[in-house]
């Protein structure tokens, strides 16, 4: 475990009877300030230093977060393809500083193919396939949209071109890096389905790539070469979208060939979202919308747990007390449970979201969290749609358990402030490690493996029939984990994180929060500290080191099923003070981490834009 483990507090397990009813709200202390001065210029958290050192470059040079932003996913296309890159997706959540603020997410989830259906992930008899050969095949790959991402936000709100931004990530791409640990660690035992053409650069002449060794590659510095030059419609209309569509149709490992068209690219749009956005405990948070889950699960389990003072050691929670885990993992698991029915691409089938976070729905759902015992068996689905409108459209109707889910571990979250307030909070993948394991032969990329977010076969939906909020349809987006976050005092900005780990990103999130607003910690000690994650219905709770052994003996005489420690998540954030505006950051050590901060405002372009959004005005592409 490469985490700082924090010291932690020791004491019996207290409950004030009066909680009993569940009535009490507590208060909390808010994030505390970091020591030290702070920077001015602008501050890059992120999981690889190569790429915080891309980011900060455009900084220094008069980018604003989104160009840093930019040639970060870029870069990280290199030095951790593993993870993320233009053959994947993302969402890009953009604050612009500029008067009153305006926050919104560049929506780049993948896409099914156009005549993808629920049969998909089905063998001939009918039953659903295993999720390796679906998952290694070119069956998995959705429709990729971070190129779209960065493409449209910097052409949209950044000071940059296209070709300036991406010229790092060439650099890295063609004179070398070395390789790190992480991408050594998964070159060597993640995978052994990995295609012919990823193996020739990762693992040439069957030798995995060694911690230290130099790594060109080539054919991905072509690739990245002619997007600067010839823009995004080489990739979604021109020859590298040929090469795409010709690579997805390999069968090997057992699964099917890849249904994606060329048209399938050449339609592919991004949207501009708007996040999530509830209070808790005096703070705004705006989080992920759909089809992400991410937003509407982990603030549907914050508003259940309000009620209760995390923080307050001496009413017998405080951090990492049995009482505060377990009504936090209750609440997971409640919200997990509507997650499973209610929660998909809004742009398919309605998703209530006011439901889910109305506030007597919520307290309804809280209701249900005993502090003696957990609820027992699975938690139950709630009804939120008579909470989401005026009238109520016949009765509760619940629905069969939800198929298994196999979100991926992987992905990459970074985070970005620049010199004007400009914040970015970008959570971006292929899914699982190496994604589907496809290169596309000659462009030196990786395909995702996005399609498995769906649920296998054919589900019926509670409330609207079939099929199901999260069952494959062509042009649907699968249902995503990814929750990238920004938190708000009044109208500033003051953090900004999220994190990798498939379903345990909500629970990451989540820890980071309460840790920053419940428990009063730094933005660092908040990334630092041991996390608890809850991902399905069930009892099962997941755990970093670092709690006290006697407080998960309590939490596992409360009926929890809690594993031997792990690590969950990596978190990259960044900090400004509410009242100096001084910027700080905070990199979570499971990964190499890059976190850089400029003492000074970088070289401004002579324009009329000193705000520096560089909004040069909504069009459609």
């Amino acid at each position: 475990m490469r985490k700082f483990l924090l010291a932690l507090f020791f004491g019996a397990l207290i409950f004030p009877p009066s909680w009993a009813s569940h009535d009490v709200e507590g208060t909390a202390p808010g994030p505390s300030v970091p020591p030290g001065p702070g920077f001015r210029g602008g501050v890059v958290a992120v999981s690889h230093p190569l790429a915080a050192e891309a980011g900060a470059k455009m900084l220094r040079s008069g980018g604003n977060a989104i160009d840093a932003a930019a040639a970060i996913q870029f870069a990280l296309n290199v030095v951790e393809p593993e993870f993320s890159g233009i053959g994947g997706g993302g969402f890009m959540m953009v604050h612009l500083a500029k008067g009153k603020g305006r926050t919104f997410i560049i929506e780049g989830r993948e896409k099914a193919p156009a005549t993808a259906d629920t049969t998909l992930f089905t063998n001939p008899d009918g039953t659903n396939q295993g999720f390796t050969p679906a998952s290694t095949s070119g069956q998995a790959v959705g429709v990729p949209g971070t190129l779209k991402v960065v493409a449209t936000a910097v052409q949209r709100y950044g000071r940059k071109r296209l070709s300036e931004v991406i010229r790092p990530a060439i650099e890295l791409a063609e004179n070398g890096f070395p390789v790190n640990f992480v991408l050594a660690g998964d070159a060597t035992s993640s995978r052994t389905n990995l295609y012919e053409a990823t193996r020739e650069v990762f693992r040439p002449g069957g030798v995995p790539v060694q911690e230290g060794q130099i790594l060109k590659q080539p054919n991905l510095a072509k690739t990245l070469r002619l997007i600067a030059a010839k823009g995004q419609d080489v990739f979604y209309r021109g020859e590298i979208a040929a090469a795409i569509v010709a690579a997805q149709q390999g069968t090997a490992n057992g699964g099917k060939p890849g249904l994606m068209t060329l048209k399938d690219l050449a339609d592919y749009n991004i949207v501009i979202r708007e996040p999530i956005v509830a209070e808790y405990r005096g703070y705004r948070i705006a989080s992920m919308s759909p089809p992400s889950s991410g937003g509407l699960t982990m603030i549907q389990a914050l508003k259940m747990i309000e009620r209760y003072p995390l923080g307050d050691a001496s009413a017998g929670f405080g951090f990492g007390k049995s009482g505060t885990l377990h009504v936090m993992a209750e609440a997971m698991r409640l919200a997990f449970a509507d997650r499973s029915v209610w929660m998909g691409d809004e742009d398919f089938v309605p998703v209530p979201k006011r439901g889910l976070l109305d506030r007597d729905y919520v307290r309804m759902r809280g209701d249900l969290i005993s502090l003696t015992a957990r609820l027992p068996g699975s938690a139950p689905i709630g009804d939120p749609w008579a909470f989401d409108s005026a009238q109520r459209a016949g009765r509760t109707m619940m629905a069969a358990a939800e198929p298994v889910s196999y979100p991926g571990s992987y992905t990459t979250h970074f985070s970005v402030v620049d010199q004007w307030g400009n914040v970015v909070s970008y959570t971006t993948t292929i899914e699982a490690g190496w994604g589907t394991g496809i290169m596309v032969p000659e462009y030196g990329f990786l395909l995702n493996n996005e399609l498995t977010d769906f649920n296998f076969g054919f589900n019926l939906h509670p409330r609207f029939g079939g099929p199901g909020a999260n069952d494959v349809e062509g042009g649907k987006r699968p249902r995503s984990s990814m929750t990238p976050t920004i938190l708000f005092k009044g109208r500033k900005p003051i953090a900004a994180f999220g994190s990798p780990g498939g379903a345990t990103i909500i629970s990451s999130v989540y820890n980071v929060l309460i840790n920053l607003v419940d428990h009063g910690m730094t933005i660092q000690q908040a990334v630092d500290a041991p996390r608890i994650s809850v991902t399905t219905t069930g009892n099962s709770i997941a755990r970093e080191a670092g709690f006290d052994e006697a407080e998960i003996a309590k939490l596992r005489a409360l009926g929890h099923s809690v594993g031997n420690p792990g690590n969950i998540g990596n978190v990259n954030a960044i900090f400004i003070d509410p009242e100096t505006r001084r910027q700080f950051g905070a990199v979570d050590s499971t990964r190499e981490g890059g976190l850089i901060g400029l003492s000074r405002p970088g070289k401004v372009k002579d324009d009329d834009d000193d705000d520096g959004d560089g909004d040069r005005g909504e069009h459609d592409d």
